[in-house]
């Protein structure tokens, strides 16, 4: 990732920008990350490193890569990946600028490789692949985690744009993982939008889960319906999308089902702000994670004046949906363990007009589950929606939540300030839509509207939304929403959509903040049941020897 890249200072315990190599070696995580030291503003771009036993508690310890060789790095080092090789052998991919501001993919190993802390790294003195054949040498970057293939060669896939304009994702090959070759054959993927592309992700997702990245096959078949997915972060939309496909590891061709990313129905890991995201399979607990850096919203003025920018999500878990046409993304397990006071509240009729406060728990730091029942009988009476085609995001803009409707907008206002001058509504509608059969089916809309976020002019009040690819006819509409003070993070209809918010209250902090279910639609909702858990702190330390010295 090269741009819009916000760093943070290094005493704060927020130090995140976007992951680069997370991996689970010898017993301990690890998460590398762009990060400046010397400030929360673009320069300087180097690799940080955090580890950790549990995904939650974090020990920052030293940074593993500077910028500090011209034939490499000198101007950066962004983005890459790590790939386990062997039980006791890493390897660092990145990209790197060298003195001539061209992007070249570089190599590091860790200097003592039997150290699971992996506290300095080696990088291999010169480049290993280079801007050569026609790729534009400034937009050549951010290789994935490596695959080996059935042929024992090592894959990797790199975004780049050639001279012609065209954006491609290029497939490199390597028997020893340092000599690479471009692949002759067509590129894993070509872009039809004329739009920056960084920061790929490839991975294969099951219904219950991967497998492991080196695994291309499941020994049921009908148990582990299996998909890869490529992911990929759109510059100048700052959206992380993705499509699903069938890759073949013996004719390196990946077949993609439903190109969604090159139309205006992409499928997002997050439809907040939620940006550069990267995914690493955990073989503790055979699952894959997935991390994306969320970004601030304010002026880089505020930035320099609070001293750092930028931090992580909350980790999540990443499996196929049932259906086979989306990733399902949620919190990982060990979040739980930060839960303390809970409140429960079951069989609650939210009328027209209801606001509902939630209290007993500490609002600004929250963990709530809710599910919503609605009449089905009524169903017949939602507002009609012209077009399922329409743009979800101005959709949730034009029904706000002033709006009134009939099913909607009924769901949870987060943030909010004494006279509720401060909120953040996470909320959502049933629409009915004539099909091309002329039937009637029902969508459901999920909208995360920050307009009345904050009284404070400098940040910016997104709206944002997605529909849910879920039936209310047959399932119950349902919410859970992380509330870590400035970040909102919203998942519906159990994992099926994301939606990331970023807000700077000025009032509704602390303990003026509080919580409320709602619902402003002309027919009623209840919620059938909804738990609310007060969060713990989680728990940072720094063990970086430069940090030592300033405050010796």
């Amino acid at each position: 990732m090269l741009k819009y890249m916000a760093m943070a200072h290094p005493h704060h315990q927020y130090i995140y920008s976007d992951p680069n190599g997370p991996v689970y070696y010898k017993g301990v995580y690890h998460l590398f990350y762009q990060y400046n030291p010397q400030g929360p503003i673009w320069g300087n771009i180097s690799w940080a490193h955090s580890i950790s036993y549990n995904l939650i508690d974090w020990v920052h310890v030293d940074i593993a890569l500077r910028p500090n060789d011209p034939n490499l790095d000198i101007n950066g080092c962004y983005s890459g990946s790590i790939t386990l090789i062997q039980d006791d052998k890493l390897a660092i991919l990145y990209t790197g600028e060298d003195s001539k501001n061209h992007q070249v993919q570089n190599l590091a190993t860790p200097k003592n490789p039997s150290d699971p802390s992996l506290r300095e790294w080696i990088k291999y003195p010169k480049p290993l692949m280079t801007p050569i054949d026609g790729i534009d040498p400034s937009q050549f970057r951010d290789p994935t985690t490596a695959w080996l293939g059935p042929d024992n060669i090592w894959r990797v896939t790199i975004g780049a744009r050639q001279m012609d304009g065209k954006w491609m994702a290029f497939l490199y090959k390597s028997r020893d993982f340092e000599n690479w070759t471009r692949s002759e054959e067509t590129p894993l993927y070509l872009f039809e939008k004329d739009l920056v592309v960084e920061c790929l992700d490839f991975f294969p997702v099951g219904i219950k889960g991967s497998l492991g990245d080196d695994d291309n096959h499941y020994l049921n078949k009908d148990q582990y319906k299996k998909k890869y997915a490529l992911k990929v972060s759109f510059q100048a939309k700052e959206q992380d999308c993705y499509i699903l496909g069938q890759y073949s590891a013996h004719l390196d061709e990946f077949k993609v089902e439903s190109d969604s990313m090159n139309d205006d129905l992409d499928l997002r890991m997050d439809y907040g702000k939620f940006y550069a995201s990267k995914s690493f399979y955990d073989p503790d607990k055979k699952r894959r994670v997935v991390w994306g850096w969320i970004m601030e919203t304010e002026s880089r003025a505020d930035d320099i004046k609070k001293g750092w920018s930028g931090l992580m999500s909350f980790p999540r878990t990443i499996v196929l949906s049932e259906s086979g046409k989306q990733l399902i993304q949620w919190p990982i397990e060990e979040i739980e363990k930060l839960r303390g006071e809970k409140i429960s509240v079951e069989n609650k009729d939210l009328h027209c007009g209801s606001l509902f406060e939630i209290s007993g728990v500490t609002t600004s730091q929250a963990d709530l589950e809710v599910s919503f029942e609605i009449e089905i009988g009524e169903l017949k009476n939602a507002e009609l929606l012209e077009s399922s085609k329409v743009d979800p995001q101005e959709l949730c803009k034009e029904k706000n939540i002033s709006v009134g409707g009939q099913f909607g907008p009924f769901g949870l206002l987060v943030l909010a300030s004494d006279n509720m001058l401060e909120q953040t509504a996470i909320y959502f509608r049933i629409f009915k839509i004539k099909t091309d059969d002329d039937c009637e089916k029902y969508v459901v809309l999920m909208c995360s509207d920050q307009s009345r976020s904050s009284l404070r002019d400098e940040p910016v009040k997104t709206t944002y939304g997605t529909f849910l690819d879920l039936d209310p006819l047959q399932e119950k509409i349902t919410l859970r929403t992380l509330i870590d003070h400035s970040i909102v993070e919203s998942f519906g209809g159990e994992g099926r959509s994301v939606i990331t918010a970023r807000v700077y209250p000025k009032l509704a902090i602390d303990k003026g903040s509080h919580l409320y279910a709602f619902n402003y639609g002309t027919k009623s909702v209840k919620i059938l049941k909804l738990n609310a858990w007060s969060m713990k702190n989680a728990q940072f330390e720094s063990k970086r020897e430069e940090e030592e010295e300033e405050a010796n």
